[in-house]
């Protein structure tokens, strides 16, 4: 069936772009930019993860929330069970927890907006969605108070600027997360583009656009 192809489709992306992200997320930026570390403000992961939040829109619109929610439990538990082969236990731990939860969110958000004009339900979802992923991961990858889960990173722990002379240093993981969080509303903005060009091909399937 053409249906159950399209949802093995979604399932297979969102696995290949959280388990990416995952090792993605350990590797800081380097270089410079007006003179800041750009390894103090984002990892790789930042320009990957935003893609789970397309996925996760196209499979609500096509198919409404209850598929959605099986995509990314699917996703979810395919994804847990890779990243402990390739990341460290605590980073599949807090990946695995932000995922869910950010996700779950996203969802929800995007079916209450879903009749509204045709961006502003994968826009505001997946912004929602990444600022609660966000303060998920990082805080329970990196900050010292979660140290139970795992050991914590040297590195993501040291003192570094955010923003060069603006604010006062930070923990390098905080820094990290606002350069995280900033990279993902642009990448949100950005993925509209492909959801828009998609729209007229996934189309809703019957009564999914249905008032609850």
């Amino acid at each position: 069936m053409q249906a159950n192809r399209y949802i093995l489709i979604y399932v297979l992306l969102m696995t290949a772009v959280v388990v990416a992200s995952n090792v993605l997320v350990q590797f800081p930026l380097s270089g410079t930019l007006f003179g800041i570390s750009l390894g103090d403000l984002l990892t790789y992961g930042a320009f990957t993860y935003p893609v789970a939040f397309l996925v996760t829109d196209l499979t609500n619109r096509q198919f409404g929330p209850r598929i959605a929610r099986r995509v990314v439990a699917a996703g979810f538990l395919v994804a847990v069970a890779f990243s402990f082969g390739a990341s460290t236990p605590r980073i599949a731990i807090a990946s695995g927890t932000a995922f869910l939860i950010g996700q779950l969110l996203d969802i929800s958000v995007f079916n209450r907006l879903r009749r509204q004009t045709w961006w502003r339900a994968p826009l505001v979802a997946s912004l929602a969605g990444s600022l609660l992923d966000t303060a998920l991961f990082f805080s329970l990858a990196f900050a010292p108070v979660f140290s139970i889960i795992g050991p914590n990173d040297a590195f993501a722990i040291e003192w570094a600027p955010v923003l060069g002379v603006f604010l006062a240093e930070t923990p390098r993981w905080i820094s990290w997360a606002i350069g995280d969080f900033s990279v993902k509303v642009l990448v949100g903005v950005v993925m509209l583009l492909p959801y828009g060009a998609l729209m007229s091909r996934l189309k809703p399937m019957p009564g999914v656009e249905k008032p609850a």
